[in-house]
């Protein structure tokens, strides 16, 4: 695509493509050294904002800028707003969740009331689809207060999720109380 000469009017879906694929500049920073690393960061973020130019209602879109924008710049409360337009735009996409949902929770006491709330249902909604081990993460990577709110929000998930989200704590390690769920320690040493 960079080859290519680009037309005075460039298609939609051209410049959303261009910085999908420059999200690769997360695997980056892995790949290469740090200058080559930063280079494709700084390349994603300018691609990331042109596609928004475009295409501002696109919930993905936020969110990948916020990551690139914490990655390239560091934590500043300015880019929560990116975070809270993600959420704002597609609070029930269900694959932009599951990446979304541990940088939400993990910024959650910075955040406005209406997307702390986002998160934790979002956070109920992923257990409530079967993704146990993401839910399980999501848990174990915040402080005990966070942990107990989400925890508190799971009361109307199904059962069966709930108790394989408590007998994967358990087998981790992590021995929290999964509202209605009963399990027999002894069972999982």
């Amino acid at each position: 695509m960079a080859f290519i000469s680009q037309p005075t009017v460039m298609p939609p879906e051209l410049t959303y493509t261009k910085a999908l694929l420059a999200l690769r500049a997360e695997e980056a920073t892995q790949r290469y050294n740090l200058d080559k690393a930063d280079q494709k960061v700084d390349s994603a973020e300018v691609l990331l904002r042109a596609a928004l130019a475009i295409n501002p209602n696109d919930s993905f879109l936020w969110l990948m800028l916020y990551s690139v924008a914490t990655m390239r710049h560091g934590f500043d409360l300015r880019y929560l707003s990116y975070l809270e337009q993600s959420y704002t735009l597609g609070a029930n996409e269900g694959w932009v969740a599951l990446r979304r949902n541990s940088l939400a929770l993990a910024s959650s006491p910075l955040l406005d009331s209406a997307t702390q709330r986002s998160a934790k249902l979002e956070f109920a909604a992923i257990l409530n689809s079967g993704f146990v081990d993401v839910a399980a993460n999501n848990l174990m990577r915040v402080g005990p207060v966070a942990r107990d709110k989400l925890l508190k929000s799971l009361d109307r998930v199904d059962i069966a999720p709930r108790e394989a989200l408590a007998r994967k704590l358990l087998r981790d390690g992590v021995s929290v109380s999964v509202p209605g769920v009963k399990l027999d320690e002894r069972l999982w040493r």
